[in-house]
């Protein structure tokens, strides 16, 4: 049992929880919670090192409940948490993508993961600018799909599968998504104030709106109603 606040395991923990660089350079981060813990098992990933409050009855090396609470990142501290390496797909696939550039609240990115997650999305593409998605907010965010979405980095249009459709928010002559009829797509969504560059908007393949009562959709409701579009596409 783990009783040291100066483990060199509770402070890699510490770590990984609050630097990023910590993780660029390890390829690992921290999920945190039995929940988040159950849907990483479910979904087939092995933890590096995995942890539990002592006298839990859990399942990972004991920890001293307030040592384990100590290097938790959440308020009320953890009775679990664990390391996992990153896993990145080697490039993003359809039918559905979801194409994040600089979205920059982790909150956020997390969220988009769990709606893709529900919606069918295949994968999910980070571009540039765009918060960790392995940062310990955007896990807790979203609610274990960071471990059954494929996650995959990259830059460029023409690395996106299927038509590219920019969310934007649009107007009476700007077509909504349930106009196209798109087999293979890719999601593009901006951040939260200003919205996708304008190289963006003008090289995608399709400018769609959402038509909404008041001026704006903060980045993660947008692509959660275009999710639900594009699933209801493919169903029909």
């Amino acid at each position: 049992m783990i009783t040291s606040p100066h483990n060199e395991h509770l402070k890699e923990i510490r770590k990984l929880n609050q630097r990023r660089r910590a993780r660029q350079l390890s390829g690992r981060f921290v999920a945190e919670g039995e929940d988040l813990l159950a849907a990483a098992d479910a979904a087939g990933w092995e933890p590096v090192e995995r942890y539990c409050a002592a006298g839990s009855g859990l399942p990972g090396t004991e920890v001293e409940p307030a040592l384990l609470a100590a290097a938790s990142e959440l308020g009320s501290g953890t009775r679990a948490l664990a390391v996992y390496e990153e896993r990145w797909a080697p490039a993003p696939t359809g039918p559905v993508c979801v194409y994040l550039h600089a979205v920059h609240d982790p909150g956020n990115v997390g969220t988009i993961l769990r709606s893709a997650e529900a919606f069918g999305a295949a994968s999910v593409a980070i571009g540039p600018g765009t918060a960790d998605p392995f940062g310990p907010k955007a896990v807790r965010a979203s609610m274990g799909a960071v471990f059954s979405v494929p996650l995959a980095r990259t830059s460029a249009l023409a690395e996106l599968p299927g038509a590219t459709v920019a969310l934007d928010a649009g107007t009476e002559q700007t077509p909504s998504l349930e106009t196209l009829a798109l087999t293979e797509l890719t999601l593009l969504i901006g951040a939260e104030r200003e919205g996708l560059p304008p190289e963006l908007m003008h090289g995608a393949d399709h400018l769609v709106r959402i038509p909404i009562a008041t001026h704006s959709l903060n980045a993660a409701m947008a692509a959660t109603v275009a999710l639900y579009e594009a699933s209801r596409m493919a169903r029909e």
